[in-house]
């Protein structure tokens, strides 16, 4: 896990808040002071809650379930899609699908449909449908990977979501709330954080300053990843040792019977 420099999220102008016009006054206890008509984020608080929210993902990327990030706008998409494709999670960062939660079976059957073009494909099937038949089915296929193509792996809900802007993603918070889902987000002063099970107060409109947040996240997933990957080979490794005396022992009776039989 990365370490939390203050130094670093500075930099990265992890601090710029929003006007103070446009503040949230729920925001008050993470803000440190106005400058210049703009809310300056405390970046020690910032830097605590990346800690406690890299520790909890940590546990649930080592439990064996998925986070699933969410962020549309232009700033984040791209760097959501790098960070999260590394760490092989699933991510939304085109329009979100509404009941992409609440009515996950039937997003389930949408990337079964996009599974089973691809069969069609590769079984020579699509080859005996008409031009415009197979035009149709093009033109199906490329919309379902635009927007389902990065949760073709997720087979059940995931274990927790990780919100760029909680303002832009209402409808997946809302989603996430009904299923009691923790919700980790960066979350600017203009915004509420009681949406949120982990806050982190953070600028998010600035793709430096996501990048920075999600660097740290994401190396705490990976770590996770990693642990679970080691528990699970040492649990392969022991139940090999148990079974080798078993075997020894098989061995020696087989024998012992073949001797008895001899004589």
């Amino acid at each position: 896990m990365e370490s939390i420099e203050v130094k670093e999220l500075l930099e990265a102008g992890v601090h710029f808040g929003h006007l103070t016009r446009k503040w949230d006054p729920n925001m008050a206890p993470y803000i440190y002071m106005e400058r210049n008509g703009i809310h300056i984020i405390n970046l020690y608080k910032t830097a605590a809650k990346i800690k406690e929210s890299s520790e909890a993902l940590h546990k649930i990327a080592a439990s064996g379930k998925k986070i699933l990030f969410v962020a549309t706008k232009k700033q984040a998409k791209d760097i959501v899609a790098e960070k999260a494709g590394a760490v092989t999670m699933p991510y939304i960062t085109e329009r979100w699908p509404g009941g992409m939660l609440t009515n996950f079976v039937t997003i389930r059957k949408a990337v079964k449909k996009m599974a089973m073009i691809d069969r069609m494909k590769k079984d020579g099937t699509f080859l005996t449908l008409s031009k415009k038949e197979r035009l149709q089915v093009d033109r199906l296929r490329a919309k379902l990977e635009k927007n389902l193509g990065s949760i073709s792996d997720m087979t059940r809900l995931p274990g927790a979501l990780f919100v760029v802007d909680i303002k832009r993603e209402s409808i997946a918070i809302r989603e996430a709330q009904k299923l009691n889902i923790p919700i980790f987000a960066m979350v600017d002063t203009n915004s509420d954080p009681r949406q949120v099970d982990y806050v982190i107060p953070s600028n998010d409109d600035a793709s430096k300053s996501i990048d920075k947040v999600l660097t740290l996240i994401t190396s705490a997933i990976a770590d996770g990843l990693s642990e679970r990957k080691s528990d699970k080979t040492d649990k392969d490794s022991q139940d090999e040792k148990a079974d080798k005396p078993e075997k020894t022992e098989k061995k020696a009776a087989t024998k012992k019977v073949a001797v008895d039989e001899e004589e």
